[in-house]
């Protein structure tokens, strides 16, 4: 007689317990809430090498080799892991690709691939708790605690990144990223400076790791003041802004409201004045004679960027039209037939002229008219449209300013009417703002 197997127990599965990021802080926690390897090369190697530069004399090579390998190395950053890697915004050459590769990994920020994720899901989920740097964490956390503190992986959003597993040089650096980081941070910097002009120590420390420090920190305030401070030209719906001091610090990547409108873009900055190296020197390279190192620069349809432009500006101009009075808007206004205006026009102290197919209540302004108050009080119940549009005088742009301010009603029955209430229909369904009264109009 067969026999069923007896039941296996299964033991119950243990509850998921939540990232640490979401937990409280405790005492016996704490050390839990801090990525050590991130915190140790942005802030206590920095913080040694600040303590180090105390008792070490910079010279003037090594402040020259300093400044020179902040821009070599920030280039690395701003024109290989932001623009070519993370937008494709330019193809580059090999030998470019590989130096781009090695200088950038001298800044001490991650690898490419890890860089341009990190980056893509910036750019895609801006603003949002899916933006691994979020300003709407807060001005800190956007510019260093998102790399000091665990954060939990699976709340950061998802990008394609396929194309860079893809590519041999990024695949090499992220697979070696921490050989190629010490000796493009530490050990070559050193190396030029010692046996350039003798002072291995200071290059270690000034070219090495307060250099780094600095370029560190300079692209850390694209992700927040960039975010905080200055201007948005083109979009004012999420947070990036333009302001030069963050274009001084990183080779020109401080112009964020037009790169996140255009990220594709090679450029930062179009405008003749504004400081841009990284573009610069990526067109330069494009005119190399023979064997020219970057190609295929994109940039977006300077219609497309000036219409953002004029949008934003309009945008600007509608603040502060809604500021001031124009009048009660036409679609507001009650419709009186030719005899009920005659009824009413001299009636409860009003005056009621009409002008274009409105009626306006010029009651307040008769004393102040300056043609003098037997002119205007002759216009009384009637219909002033030829008499105040130049058939005795031509009034100004002010003067029908202030008239819309006293309109009161429209007549029923005539053509300019119909063109009133249709321009008035159209306006209140204007989301873009594109009907701002003009001059003249």
């Amino acid at each position: 007689m067969a026999t069923s197997d007896p039941q296996v127990a299964v033991p119950p599965t243990p509850p998921t317990q939540p990232h640490i990021s979401t937990q409280p802080v405790t005492l016996q926690n704490w050390y839990k809430k801090i990525n050590w390897l991130n915190t140790t090369l942005v802030v206590l190697i920095p913080t040694y090498g600040l303590y180090l530069s105390l008792s070490t004399p910079l010279t003037r090579p090594t402040l020259l080799w300093s400044i020179l390998y902040y821009a070599t190395t920030a280039f690395g950053i701003t024109g290989g892991y932001h623009r070519l890697w993370s937008h494709r915004c330019y193809s580059a050459r090999l030998p470019l690709r590989i130096f781009l590769a090695f200088v950038g990994a001298g800044a001490i920020q991650g690898s490419i691939r890890w860089w341009s994720a990190n980056h893509r899901a910036h750019h895609r989920w801006t603003d949002t708790m899916k933006d691994p740097y979020s300003v709407m964490r807060g001005l800190l956390f956007s510019h260093i605690g998102w790399m000091v503190l665990n954060t939990d992986p699976k709340v950061k959003g998802r990008t394609d990144i396929s194309d860079l597993d893809n590519d041999a040089i990024v695949v090499f650096q992220h697979k070696h990223y921490g050989k190629i980081l010490i000796f493009t941070a530490w050990i070559f910097p050193a190396l030029v400076a010692g046996l350039g002009w003798g002072d291995w120590w200071g290059g270690l420390v000034y070219a090495g790791i307060i250099r780094a420090c600095l370029v560190q920190q300079a692209t850390f305030c694209v992700n927040s003041l960039a975010h905080y401070l200055g201007e948005q030209p083109f979009d004012d719906r999420r947070s990036p802004r333009d302001h030069v001091f963050t274009a001084l610090v990183t080779m020109g990547e401080g112009y964020h409201n037009f790169h996140h409108e255009f990220p594709s873009d090679y450029r930062n900055a179009i405008l003749w004045y504004q400081y841009d190296p990284t573009k610069w020197l990526i067109w330069g390279m494009s005119k190399i004679p023979f064997f020219p190192l970057t190609q295929d620069l994109k940039t977006f349809r300077a219609n497309e960027i000036e219409k953002g432009r004029l949008q934003q500006q309009q945008k600007a101009v509608d603040k502060k039209r809604a500021a001031l009075d124009w009048g009660t808007p036409l679609s507001q206004l009650p419709v009186l037939s030719w005899d009920d205006f005659q009824t009413q026009a001299s009636t409860n102290g009003a005056a009621l002229v009409a002008i274009a197919g409105v009626i306006h209540d010029i009651s307040p302004f008769i004393a102040d008219h300056p043609g003098g108050k037997t002119l205007i009080k002759s216009a009384i119940g009637k219909d002033a449209t030829a008499v105040f549009n130049g058939g005795v005088y031509e009034h100004s742009n002010a003067a029908h300013n202030l008239l819309s301010t006293m309109r009161v009603g429209i007549l029923r029955g005539g053509q300019e009417v119909e063109v009133w209430k249709s321009s008035a229909e159209r306006a209140s369904k204007d989301v873009r703002g594109l009907g701002i009264v003009r001059a003249g109009e």
